[in-house]
């Protein structure tokens, strides 16, 4: 496909978008840690998943695009724009071909996230897992921070790594998701993985989420303790 190809596609799809999914979808918050419920959408729009901000669908007669569209008064659109500017081409990341209103027309990266895999049994290699310090190390490269970098934001495909969701690499505060994410995998998950291979429930997960995010937030109010000071 030449670039004038490209760009003819990217056009017709935003079309579709602003005349068959923004009036028919329907999207709600609740509870801000949690991802937005996608309550109706029109077919033959097809759901790829929802974040804490926005939604990701596709449209089957444009394979190769996915469009993220932003919930009412959930920020980040512009940011994620900028971020993917200064990303450029990179095999780890998407491209955003288009970004206005409340939506972003994306590359659509094909594989299964970390989450999934774990869920279904299927091996994480190490490959993958360099392929996402490698990602980031380029992120921090062109000045960003890379953010929010958890299970269900990076994906497994033919074996090599990918980061979906770049939303919040503009923050300028420290994340140690990735840093802890690490250390599970090697201390707890490739040990037993590499020789016994089993799915992991999903009750089993979301437990472990939950908990990490009340670890985070303990953490995170520790720091904000002013320091003991200690008696005479």
């Amino acid at each position: 496909m030449n670039p004038s190809d490209k760009a003819y596609q990217v056009k017709q799809l935003v079309e579709q978008v602003n005349q068959s999914l923004l009036p028919e979808l329907v999207l709600t918050s609740a509870d801000p840690l949690e991802p937005i419920h996608v309550a109706a959408y029109p077919k033959p729009w097809l759901l790829l998943g929802a974040g804490n901000y926005a939604a990701v669908l596709m449209h089957p007669d444009y394979p190769g695009y996915a469009v993220k569209v932003y919930a009412d008064g959930k920020p980040g659109l512009e940011a994620e724009r900028e971020v993917y500017r200064l990303l450029g081409d990179h095999p780890s990341y998407s491209t955003c071909y288009y970004a206005d209103g409340p939506f972003l027309v994306l590359k659509q990266l094909m594989g299964t996230t970390i989450y999934d895999c774990f869920k279904q049994g299927i091996l994480i290699p190490e490959q993958a897992v360099r392929d996402i310090e490698q990602a980031m190390h380029y992120a921090r490269s062109v000045g960003l921070r890379p953010h929010d970098v958890h299970a269900k934001n990076i994906m497994l495909y033919q074996g090599r790594g990918l980061i979906v969701d770049v939303s919040d690499f503009l923050k300028q505060e420290p994340c140690r998701m990735w840093d802890d994410f690490k250390k599970a995998y090697y201390r707890f998950y490739y040990p037993i993985a590499s020789r016994v291979l089993f799915p992991i429930p999903p009750f089993i997960l979301e437990s472990v989420r939950k908990g990490y995010q009340i670890y985070r937030r303990r953490r995170r109010k520790a720091k904000q303790l002013p320091p003991q000071v200690p008696q005479a």
